[in-house]
C-alpha cells in the first residue's frame, strides 16, 4: 500500500462505536474506555441515532481523524466522510468477520491494540470504489446474493435466507435477476446468478487465502460473474479486473453494498478511485496478514479458458 509513513498523533480524534456489531464485541472488549484513556472522543451509537449525521457534526466540530468500531455498513459511512474531507480513517475490528480489517493489515483479534492507530500509527493511502457515486470499501453483490440481502429475514438467518433465495431463483421454475453486462472478452451475460464487484480483486485460489484481497491499492476493481447453471452455452463463470464497469437492467436492482441492502437505479456505473482514502494502521499491526478463520469464496469455479 502506497505512501506508508509514520503519522503524527491525531489532536482531535473521534471514534464511533456501534454497540451491537459483532454481538457487542467492542463493548465487551472495553474499547470505549480504552479509547477515552488515549484521549479519543468516543460516540456510542443509539438505536435512534443517524451515524451519517453524527459524523458530519464531528467533522464540523474539528475532528482531525475518524474511526469506527462496527460492521461493514458503519465502516462505509465513516470512510465516506473521511474521504470527502481528506481526513485519516481508522478501522477498529468489532464486526463479525472483519474482512476489511484483515485486508488492511489490522489484527482482527486485537481491537484494543487497533486504537493505537490514532496515537502511534502508520498512514498510507488505499483505493476506494464507487457505484453510482456511492462509496464502498469491500464489495457490491448483485444477483442471488443481492436479492437475499434485501429480505428482512437475512439479518437473523443469513445462510438459510441465501440458500432459499438461490433455490427460488435458480431452480427449474426460477428466474435469475434481469441483469445484463459485458465481460472483458466482449461476451454478454444475461440473467447472471451472481455478480460481485469489489474494491480491488479478491484472491480466488492459492497461494493467497481465497476470500482475501492481496492489496488495496492496485487501482482496479475486481469483478466476478457466475452465470445461471441452466445456461450450458458458456463457461461457468468469469473473473477479471478493470478500472470501470457497467451493469444494466430494466428496473431497480437489489444489491448488497458492503453488506447493506439497497435498491440501485440502473445503469450501475462502477469506478475505482486510486489512493483516495487516507488510512491509519497501528504500528504493531501494520502489514499483518492474519488469515485465520477465513471462509473461502467457493461459488466461483472458472473453466480453463477463464484464467483472466
Amino acid at each position: 500500500m502506497g505512501d506508508d509513513e509514520t503519522a503524527h498523533p491525531a489532536r482531535r480524534p473521534v471514534l464511533f462505536v456501534n454497540p451491537t456489531s459483532g454481538g457487542g464485541r467492542a463493548v465487551h472488549a472495553g474499547v470505549p474506555d480504552r479509547a477515552r484513556e488515549r484521549g479519543i472522543d468516543v460516540i456510542i451509537l443509539g438505536p435512534d441515532h443517524s451515524l451519517a449525521t453524527l459524523v458530519r457534526q464531528a467533522v464540523a466540530g474539528g475532528a482531525d481523524a475518524l474511526g469506527v468500531a462496527g460492521g461493514d455498513g458503519s465502516l462505509a459511512v465513516v470512510a465516506t466522510a473521511a474521504h470527502a474531507n481528506g481526513l485519516p480513517f481508522v478501522c477498529i475490528p468489532a464486526g463479525t468477520r472483519n474482512h476489511f480489517a484483515l485486508d488492511l493489515g489490522v489484527d482482527r483479534h486485537d481491537p484494543i491494540g487497533a486504537l493505537d492507530a490514532f496515537t502511534n500509527g502508520r498512514e498510507h493511502r488505499i483505493d476506494v470504489a464507487q457505484v453510482n457515486g456511492r462509496l464502498f470499501l469491500n464489495n457490491v453483490s448483485l444477483g442471488v446474493y443481492g436479492q437475499a440481502v434485501s429480505q428482512p429475514a437475512y439479518r437473523d438467518a443469513k445462510l438459510r435466507t441465501l440458500l432459499q433465495t438461490a433455490e427460488a431463483a435458480l431452480g427449474p421454475s426460477g428466474t435469475a435477476p434481469e441483469l445484463h453486462l459485458v465481460d472483458d472478452l466482449g461476451r454478454e451475460h444475461d440473467h447472471p446468478a451472481v455478480v460481485l464487484v469489489s474494491n480491488n480483486p479478491y484472491a480466488l485460489g492459492p497461494p493467497r487465502a481465497p476470500g482475501t484481497r492481496p492489496t488495496l491499492d492496485s487501482g482496479r476493481l475486481g469483478i466476478v460473474v457466475l452465470d445461471s447453471p441452466r445456461d450450458t452455452s458458456r463457461p461457468t463463470g468469469r473473473a477479471w479486473s478493470a478500472t470501470s464497469f457497467e451493469v444494466t437492467a430494466p428496473g431497480p436492482i437489489h444489491a448488497g453494498v458492503d453488506g447493506e441492502a439497497v435498491d440501485l437505479r440502473p445503469p450501475l456505473e462502477f469506478v475505482i478511485q486510486p489512493g483516495a482514502l487516507r488510512v491509519r494502521v497501528p504500528a504493531g499491526h501494520a502489514g499483518r496478514r492474519d488469515v485465520r478463520d477465513i471462509r473461502p469464496l467457493r461459488a466461483f469455479r472458472p473453466s480453463s479458458d477463464d484464467a483472466g
